[in-house]
């Protein structure tokens, strides 16, 4: 929901002007005029007799009035009585009444008279009357003792005051007493009972009288009502006559409606023209009447017609003629009906049509004034002059009176005066003061100079020009300086002098120039008009559904124009937002934390400027679950079924859309609820089916979108009678679980279904296809019961039928079971093989007799395993797989075999018991395929024209290798290939040196192995020829050697280039197509370990380096190890292995002592000084100038000189130090991969004869598969 709202503040001045344009010319206070009346007291003027009494008379004129007073149509001299003042300047009289005076004796008619040299005004009659608050008489009240069912009115009777009081009703602890449709007061005051009950009865029913304009209250004495009831009555009666009399009072009666007011079937009523009109009828009767309202021949006013008190009363408000007739009151109860005809007659005091107007003419000038008025009946209309009967006034022979108009022709100076209109009829006066003041004035500008007008663009522009002058100037209006006169549509000229632009505009900015001019004169003056963009709200707030306890924002974002300052306020429902911190008012939306229900309501915004306002509303809804049911009823009690009844609670904002009935049985399962039926939301009554033997207790839960309410109260507990079981165990089955027995099973019945105390089971079961009579026996509420002695897997039939105390339930339906299954006793014959292709054989078999089986056939067990491979013979690990295939099915597919491989199968049957004797071992081979990818491809040796290769065979040759087939083709700059040259190379080769080559050139190899079945996948490496027979610099990664795990890979290389290189790992499964997959390696690292690898997968693995396009090393293959049943001991976790980490912990403490004594004698030690000769090159600081190595040192030789390494020596990127680099190494240490420096530069690592260059492990490992590394980690 939303709405929008614009209020433009040149709108309201609209219709300030419009009100200025239809009243006479304003002539200026500095000018002759005659007296004009300016403000008096109303006509019936009635005032407090304890205050002092203020009756008003202001006028103005030139010159200044004089003022008079008339009393009762006679002179007042108020010099002559003390108690009466005017105001200085002023005709409002003060009468002293708080100083000794009695307002009683100035009760009267007043009239003003304000006079000058031009004229006199005179007021309106003003009747002084005091206020009166009269005590109420004293009066002994009896009792009120009325029958239940009598109709009662209660009279009030008040004092007649002045202004008559406002009437109510109260107790003695001051509480007004409550009203209804039985109860009620009418238009006069009285307390009216349409039927009495017994709860009315009390003794301090007391009217009181409330006199506004006294601020009293007065109490009429208490009144008693007693309400004897039928059963009481009866009591009194008994007592009073003996046990032979007839006694005994009637019981209530309903009787059909009686109107206690208005009386009689037809009444009249008249009121005046715009008052409101009050009609009221009260009934009596039992039932309650309820009253209806209809007008005979026409329909009520729509939009004036209001009910008031029950309905009972008839409020029109602003009547009128139209409105006279007869209107209708029914009464109706269900035993009849009762009316009243009112006959309404709308009279009317006079009312102005016209009313006359200051009239300002110039001399000789001609003009009219105008008095015109109707009323019911019609009004007299008569002319007075300067105050006096214009008929005794003195003559004036510009003057003429034709009837409601004076005609005045060729004024002269002396006809100015001051008439009076009067217009009187039996209900009331009009009169109006009009006066015509004969002048000669050039005309003058009354509105100021240079005066800036600010409008809203679109809306209306009111240029003002109020101007006097007489005769009356005429007006023109110009744009700018020296514009042209302003004619056309566009414009608006009204006989104010104001200009109206209809649809002001951005370029209707300017400077505007009004003239006047008469035969006096002429007038000019400027003003400007300044058209701004409108305040918009171009992000309204939007309807919005919340949950309670949430967070809901309206946003309220605005554009306007840059001159005028918006200030945005935000009201709830028309009012103030509550004073609560969950209200967050920012700069353009509203935020509510926390919402509650009282937080529903309709908000606005509201942006007001000087100009203009805006507003935009939206409508914020809270919901929640629904609040529960409650008033549970239990109606209709049944043995089978009962009506279960409730009130919804409140839904929260959001439709209940179901109801969940749930029930107790709180003799089986006490506190345990259990779901019984649901309703939809609009149904609050429900039929429910029930069992025998079940104390039940009902609960409802309402459902709508936001979710289920809590669960209503429970209703009163219904215990229903046993009966016989309706019905008998489910689910019942026969399985044997041993070769000789049959266990029969079934689902019990739950407490409520056993419709009964002493629930047992009756079970039987009898052989079937064989004559036997049924074996029966009774076990208590179990779910199970064995026979035993059974024939193996015989069908026997079985019932389970259940029974209480008071009898069986009905016959069950009878389910076939089989006694208990045993072994197979026979292998399934006639297995053959088809071998399909090399992985892939189909076998066949001959199905068992299914009674062999002797059990329910679930299948057969194919095994099947590996026996050798053709081509190595040599004999593996025997790992048996096993395929099962489900039902009588004789034959099935063996995927993923080996190729040039022999097997081994046999068949198995399987029953429930489990799988039969094997068939006899049938022996298959597979056929050759084509071979894996060579284990490596190293290239070597590179020479001007010549380069070796070296390769080792497939890890998988599957069947014999015939030859290796060698592709390979130049690259030039470009990364161009150039053509391809292949060479077929005898299976028995592992090396081939390439001559005849182009020098200083890269090549790509293409190389895989071939069998008679065809070529195997390939491996890809590139190489370089030399320039010279210097050691080239190109890039270049050989020997990749990996070590492969159950489930990771460790890839080690050898790197020669240039330094930093960053390296990535691409990988992939051997022989797929998918893409390779990469992997970064952290830092210029020669190594990195592969994770999540799938175990006995055949991988394919290539190094490349980052920035060096197109450069990376040749594939190698690896294959991961076979899924272990458990992982090896973790060697950390052993004792042998925690011993030697201590015995190394204490070798390495001994070591810093040594290292910290000789430290303090400022010597060195033999490690320190192949250190110093030897220091790695990946820990040494860069030179900031040259980039060359900078020197290591220790932290207390910083004044000692220290010679840098020599240039253009290098290590291997693989953190290993050659031996033909240097003789004196850290090797000769242990191992140069284990050495690391502590933080003052001293060496720590393992001591050992091992001299072997192995690839470091990185940062990436997480095993520990070695002791050294272990102990790596350690120190």
């Amino acid at each position: 929901m939303m709405r929008k709202k614009s209020i433009s503040a040149s709108k309201a001045s609209l219709v300030l002007f419009l009100c200025q344009m239809i009243s006479a010319l304003e002539v200026p206070l500095d000018l002759s005029q005659p007296p004009t009346i300016t403000q008096q007291s109303p006509k019936d003027y009635i005032v407090d007799p304890r205050e002092n009494i203020v009756i008003q008379c202001e006028a103005k004129g030139k010159p200044p009035p004089s003022f008079s007073w008339t009393r009762n149509g006679t002179h007042f001299d108020i010099d002559k009585d003390a108690q009466v003042t005017m105001k200085p300047n002023s005709g409002t009289l003060v009468i002293n009444i708080m100083n000794g005076g009695k307002a009683e004796a100035y009760e009267g008619v007043y009239q003003c008279t304000a006079r000058n040299e031009r004229g006199a005004a005179i007021s309106n009659n003003i009747v002084i009357r005091p206020s009166r608050s009269p005590l109420w008489t004293k009066e002994k009240l009896e009792p009120n003792q009325v029958r239940e069912g009598d109709s009662l009115v209660l009279h009030c009777r008040p004092p007649v005051g002045l202004p008559p009081p406002i009437i109510f009703w109260m107790d003695n602890a001051f509480q007004r007493l409550p009203q209804s449709e039985r109860v009620s007061q009418g238009l006069n005051g009285d307390l009216y009972f349409s039927n009495v009950q017994p709860e009315d009865t009390r003794e301090d029913y007391i009217c009181y009288a409330r006199f506004n304009h006294t601020q009293t209250i007065q109490q009429k004495q208490p009144i008693s009502v007693k309400v004897f009831s039928m059963d009481s009555l009866n009591d009194t009666i008994a007592a009073n006559l003996s046990d032979t009399d007839i006694y005994g009072a009637k019981p209530v009666t309903e009787r059909q409606p009686v109107l206690l007011t208005p009386t009689g079937s037809t009444s009249t009523k008249v009121e005046l023209r715009g008052n409101v009109l009050l009609l009221e009828c009260i009934a009596a009767g039992l039932p309650t009447p309820v009253i209806r309202w209809i007008k005979e021949g026409g329909e009520l006013p729509a939009n004036r017609t209001f009910f008031e008190n029950f309905k009972k009363t008839l409020k029109i408000i602003d009547v009128s003629e139209a409105d006279s007739g007869n209107y209708k009151c029914i009464a109706r109860n269900i035993l009849g009906s009762a009316h009243h005809v009112i006959s309404v007659t709308v009279k009317a005091a006079p009312y102005w049509i016209t009313a006359p107007r200051n009239l300002v003419l110039s001399p000789g000038e001609d003009g009219t004034l105008i008095c015109r008025a109707n009323g019911n009946p019609k009004p007299n209309i008569s002319w007075l002059a300067n105050g006096v009967p214009i008929a005794i006034a003195p003559e004036d022979p510009s003057r003429k009176v034709d009837g409601d108009t004076i005609i005045f022709s060729h004024v002269q100076e002396r006809s100015s005066a001051v008439y009076q209109c009067n217009a009187s009829n039996e209900y009331g006066y009009l009169l109006a003061n009009a006066f015509v003041n004969v002048l000669a004035e050039p005309p003058r500008i009354l509105t100021s100079a240079n005066k800036l007008y600010q409008v809203i663009s679109d809306s209306p522009a009111l240029l003002d020009c109020a101007y006097f002058g007489s005769p009356k100037p005429e007006i023109e209006w110009f744009k700018g300086v020296k514009g042209s006169i302003l004619r056309g549509n566009e414009y608006i000229f009204h006989d104010n002098g104001t200009l109206e632009i209809p649809v002001a505009q951005k370029d209707s900015t300017g400077t505007y120039t009004c003239v006047a001019r008469n035969e006096l004169g002429k007038i000019q003056n400027e003003v400007q008009l300044e058209v701004k963009d409108p305040t918009m709200i171009i992000k309204q707030p939007e309807y919005k559904v919340v949950q309670r306890y949430g967070q809901v924002s309206f946003e309220c974002i605005i554009k306007h124009d840059s001159t005028l300052l918006p200030a945005v306020i935000w009201l709830k429902d028309n009012d103030e937002l509550p004073d609560d911190e969950r209200f967050l008012v920012g700069k353009d939306n509203l935020t509510i934390m926390n919402v509650t229900d009282r937080d529903d309501g309709t908000y606005t915004c509201i942006v007001n400027t000087t100009l203009d306002s805006v507003s935009a509303s939206a409508v914020l809804t809270v919901v929640a679950r629904p609040n529960p049911p409650f008033d549970l009823e239990l109606t209709g009690q049944l043995e089978r079924s009962v009506e279960l009844s409730w009130i919804p609670g409140d839904e929260n904002n959001s439709p209940i859309t179901n109801f969940v009935i749930e029930y107790e049985d709180g003799l089986h399962e006490p506190g345990v609820w259990h779901y019984q039926t649901e309703v939809p939301g609009t149904q609050t009554t429900v039929q429910l089916k029930l069992s025998p033997y079940v104390n039940y207790s009902f609960r409802v839960i309402a459902v709508n979108e936001i979710g289920r309410s809590q669960p209503s109260e429970p209703s009163e507990q219904y215990l229903t009678k046993s009966a016989n079981p309706d019905e008998n165990p489910s689910n019942v089955q026969g399985i044997g679980s041993e070769p000789d027995n049959l266990v029969i099973t079934w689902e019990s019945l739950k407490g409520f279904q056993s419709n009964g105390p002493g629930l047992q089971y009756k079970v039987s079961w009898r052989q079937k296809d064989v004559d036997d009579e049924w074996t029966s026996v009774i076990v208590a509420n179990v779910s199970k019961y064995i026979v035993s002695g059974t024939p193996t897997f015989v069908p026997y039939e079985i019932k389970v039928q259940a029974l209480n105390d008071l009898g069986y339930a009905p016959e069950p339906s009878e389910v076939i079971g089989h006694s208990g299954e045993d072994l197979p006793m026979v292998a399934p014959g006639n297995v053959q093989v088809h071998v399909v292709n090399s992985t892939l054989a189909k076998v066949h078999w001959d199905p068992v007799p299914l009674k062999t089986v002797r059990g329910h056939l679930q299948g057969y067990k194919v095994y099947y395993w590996k026996v050798q491979s053709l081509s190595r013979r040599s004999r593996r690990h025997v790992e048996k797989k096993i395929l099962t295939f489900r039902g009588n099915k004789t034959f099935g597919m063996l995927p993923g075999l080996e190729p040039y491989s022999s097997y081994k199968l046999n068949v198995r049957v399987v029953n429930g018991k489990g799988e039969g004797p094997a068939s006899p071992d049938k022996v298959f081979k597979t056929p050759e395929g084509v071979p894996s990818s060579p284990s490596f491809l190293k290239i070597t040796n590179p020479t001007l024209d010549s380069l070796t290769l070296e390769w080792g065979s497939p890890t998988h040759p599957n069947g014999v290798l015939t030859s290796y087939i060698l592709k390979f083709q130049p690259i030039n700059n470009t990364h161009e290939l150039g053509p391809l040259v292949e060479i077929r190379i005898p299976a028995n080769e592992s090396s081939l040196i390439l001559k005849n080559l182009n020098y200083s050139t890269r090549y790509k190899f293409y190389f895989n192995a071939q069998t008679s079945v065809g070529s195997g996948s390939q491996i890809t490496e590139e190489a370089v020829t030399i320039m010279d027979e210097v050691q080239p610099l190109y890039p270049r990664i050989r020997n990749v050697t990996t070590a492969a795990a159950e489930t990771y890979a460790n890839i080690s290389w050898e790197y020669e280039g240039p330094d930093h290189a960053n390296f990535y790992v691409e990988y992939g499964v051997a022989g797929s197509k998918e893409d390779w997959k990469k992997e970064i390696v952290n830092g210029s690292r020669s190594f990195f370990v592969l994770k999540g690898l799938t175990p006995g997968t055949a991988y394919k693995v290539r190094v490349g380096a980052e920035g060096l396009s197109g450069f990376r090393s040749s594939e190698d293959v690896f294959e991961t190890g076979p899924a272990m049943a458990s992982r090896q001991v973790d060697i950390a976790t052993q004792g042998w292995f925690i011993g030697l980490m201590c015995a190394v912990a204490l070798l390495i403490l001994i070591l810093l002592i040594v290292c910290f004594i000789r430290r303090n004698k400022g010597g060195k030690y033999p490690v320190k000084e192949k250190e110093d000769a030897h220091a790695d090159p990946e820990i040494q600081p860069m030179k900031e100038d040259d980039g060359t190595f900078g020197e290591y040192r220790s932290l207390e030789s910083d004044a000692e000189d220290h010679k840098p390494l020599k240039k253009g020596s290098r290590t291997p990127s693989d953190r290993t130090v050659k031996k033909e680099d240097s003789d004196d190494s850290l090797v000769d240490y242990g191992e140069g991969v284990n050495g690391q420096f502590n933080e003052d530069g001293s060496f720590i690592g393992q001591y050992s004869g091992k001299k072997e260059k192995e690839p470091a492990e990185g940062n990436e490992s997480s095993e520990a598969p070695s002791p050294v590394n272990a102990m790596n980690s350690f120190v």
